[in-house]
Order: C-alpha cells, then sequence, then structure tokens
C-alpha cells in the first residue's frame, strides 16, 4: 500500500514532489477514474485542481501552472484542443478522449500524446513516461503541434460572439455595446466593465466571458483582464518579469502577466 503522501489529492501539497497536474473532464465518472489511475501508475504527482469544463481547465492553469494536464477534448465552454492551445509549450498536455473521435487520427499522425475512456493503466503508463522524459527535457516549442491544434479547433462550430452586454446599473438594464468596451477585469464576485460611456458591474465571470467574446479583438492579458487590443498604446515592460499596457486616452496601466508577455514582441 502507497504511504498517504505519496497519493495525489487534489488541494493537498505533495511532500518532496515537485511535479504538479491539472485534470479535466466535464463528467464525473471519467474524472474519477482518471484521478485514480493516476494515483496508481504515478503517486507522487500532486494534483492541483479537477476542473469540470474548459473555462475552468484555463483559469485554474493560470492559477497553478502546471507541469503537466490531462484534457477531455470535448468539454462544455472551451474544448480540450482550445485549452491546450492557450497552453502552448508551457506545459505537457496529455488528452483523454472516448474512442472513434475524429481527432485520433490526426493525434496519431502527429504523435500527440492521448488516452481512451475508460483509461487503461497500460496506455496512461505509456503515456506518463513520455511526459515525464519530456520534463526532464523539455522540447523546444513544436510549431507543427500548435498548427495541427489550431486545425482541430477550427472545426469546433463557436456561436457568434455577443454584440451587447447587458448590465444592471441601479434600477436599469443597460445595454453595452460589447464595440464599445475597453476592457474587462475580475472584481471579487462581478466583472468590471470598462466601456466608452463610463462602466459597470456583471454577474458573468471573467472565465465564462473569455469563452464568449471575439479572440482576435478581445485579447486575454492577465488572469483577471481582458482588454480590447484596439484601445492599447503600448507594452511596458517594467523590468524582465513585469509588464503593463497603457491605453489611448485613459490613465489606467493593466498588468500583463508572465504567460501573456511573449504576445507582445518588437518587430
Amino acid at each position: 500500500m502507497n504511504d498517504a503522501t505519496d497519493t495525489p489529492r487534489i488541494g493537498m501539497p505533495v511532500i518532496d514532489t515537485p511535479v504538479t497536474a491539472l485534470i479535466a473532464d466535464d463528467e464525473e465518472a471519467p474524472r474519477a477514474q482518471l484521478l485514480a489511475a493516476l494515483q496508481r501508475r504515478w503517486p507522487a504527482l500532486h494534483v492541483v485542481a479537477a476542473a469540470v469544463n474548459g473555462a475552468d481547465a484555463w483559469d485554474a492553469f493560470l492559477e497553478h501552472e502546471p507541469a503537466a494536464c490531462f484534457l477531455d477534448i470535448r468539454m462544455p465552454g472551451l474544448s480540450g484542443i482550445e485549452v491546450a492551445q492557450r497552453i502552448g509549450g508551457r506545459a505537457q498536455v496529455v488528452f483523454v478522449t472516448a474512442y472513434g473521435d475524429h481527432a485520433l487520427a490526426a493525434f496519431d499522425a502527429g504523435a500527440v500524446d492521448y488516452v481512451l475512456k475508460p483509461v487503461d493503466d497500460e496506455r496512461l503508463a505509456q503515456a506518463i513516461a513520455r511526459v515525464q522524459a519530456r520534463l526532464d527535457r523539455p522540447p523546444p516549442p513544436d510549431a507543427a503541434l500548435q498548427a495541427l491544434l489550431a486545425q482541430l479547433a477550427g472545426q469546433i462550430r463557436r456561436p457568434a460572439p455577443p454584440a451587447v452586454i447587458q448590465a444592471s446599473v441601479g434600477k436599469e438594464v443597460r445595454l453595452i455595446r460589447v464595440d464599445s468596451v475597453v476592457y474587462f477585469e475580475a472584481d471579487a464576485r462581478y466583472t468590471r466593465v470598462v466601456h466608452a460611456d463610463g462602466e459597470a458591474l456583471i454577474r458573468t465571470p471573467l472565465k465564462e466571458l473569455l469563452t464568449q467574446l471575439d479572440g482576435e479583438r478581445f485579447w486575454q492579458v492577465h488572469r483577471s483582464v481582458i482588454v480590447n487590443h484596439l484601445h492599447i498604446a503600448a507594452a511596458v515592460r517594467v523590468d524582465e518579469g513585469t509588464m503593463h499596457l497603457t491605453l489611448h486616452g485613459r490613465p489606467e496601466k493593466l498588468p500583463v502577466s508572465r504567460h501573456f508577455q511573449p504576445r507582445f514582441k518588437g518587430q
């Protein structure tokens, strides 16, 4: 029997084991099965979060920055493929998918790590071994993999981005044109919407808004900030680890976390 300190449990630190992981599946039974299989095959692993949808998975990644991510492909909000796109090369990704998923052929051709549901211990052990080898010697960013993920993500049908956002202001419900928004900022239980005519608070969490907005126009630059890039005046590097944005005609300085700083590179 494994010692209790060798068993990965959500929210509990593991002694002398720096490797952390995130798992994500919108179904409870497969999520529990994956966690149990990881306990058997990688007992030193510290699972920092078990997300129930893609938006929660991405938010948990930004919060914990785990070394490995086990992502269900089909999830509401953001798919596992879209979460992996956002992660880029900052973590090792293993996809979890059902037999017959159309992405499997592409994964096989692109040598992408995946395991099938229900999770088979031997197949999971093989994926874990590859992840562990790459953790010891991280490879350079895989442009081919990102191109494959972009291709698969492009096949996902999404509803059109909203044209307006409804916000309660006193006794009024105001309709705010999305194209007038300068930035969104998480504010305790609400999201602050700063727009051309003022600002308002809405109850929709920032991580949920992220799945609805046009990603070409609205850039996430911090776990708590999404900005309309048309309003960005400059990205200012304060020191090696600190960057902020200045805005056209506004005094605010918006923080840019380390994960998003590579977006701002001089030509």
